[in-house]
């Protein structure tokens, strides 16, 4: 089993984008004694990580071999398929909602929960897939050897799958992601002049202390509806 981290460009890029529109912002209202909106900076940084869709945080590559079996006859035939293939993690930003983003004043610290690591359907590397067979006869006399290589296939898919789900490699998807979209929101804020913490988790992941600070933190969705309304009276 072979592993490695993917670089999300695409985020970074976004980062980049969001980090000169607010070095322009920071400069035309310097001279007026302008403070920086954390809630604001973190609304723009979320608008630039939904608008990359989703995020490959993570990859790794697997090996899976299957073995099928037909009787038809009085023959039998077997197939052993060795299948490698890579398998993305990725994260749909899009469901990134801007009501799990909160800001506590308190701790100067923005919580952002992070929707689930998806795992895309395995790539198949088709040039290094090994067969091995027993059954010539049967195979060479009917369509065995078609009906094998359909359901070792069909097999291996699975079984990359399963592989791919295993807990190690969750927890370093899951840890590539938290790291990629803490970045996403703490280089904004740190480029603003705000000495603010970004708390990036999964939902299972909220324990019970962190669970209380939560509570007494207010989502941007919130704050900005409260700004608009006061702006609006």
């Amino acid at each position: 089993m072979k592993r490695r981290f993917a670089i999300p460009l695409a985020i970074m890029a976004g980062v980049l984008v969001i980090l000169g529109a607010l070095s322009w912002l920071l400069l035309s209202k310097f001279e007026s004694g302008f403070t920086p909106d954390p809630v604001s900076i973190a609304s723009a940084s979320l608008d630039g990580l939904r608008e990359q869709n989703r995020l490959t945080v993570f990859s790794a590559s697997y090996n899976a071999t299957v073995t099928t079996s037909v009787s038809r006859m009085g023959l039998s035939a077997r197939k052993t398929l060795i299948m490698p293939g890579s398998v993305r993690y990725e994260v749909d930003l899009a469901k990134l909602d801007a009501g799990k983003v909160r800001w506590d004043e308190a701790s100067k610290t923005l919580s952002v929960e992070i929707p689930p690591i998806e795992i895309a359907r395995p790539e198949v590397q088709i040039d290094r897939i090994q067969s091995y067979d027993d059954g010539g006869i049967l195979m060479a006399l009917t369509d065995a050897e078609k009906t094998l290589d359909q359901a070792n296939r069909k097999k291996g898919v699975a079984e990359l799958a399963k592989q791919a789900q295993n807990p190690l490699q969750m927890r370093l998807a899951r840890d590539a992601a938290r790291r990629a979209v803490e970045s996403s929101f703490v280089l904004p804020l740190r480029a603003a002049g705000l000495d603010a913490k970004v708390d990036a988790f999964f939902a299972f992941e909220r324990g019970a202390a962190n669970q209380d600070r939560w509570d007494v933190s207010r989502s941007i969705k919130d704050v900005l509806a409260d700004k608009e309304k006061q702006g609006a009276e």
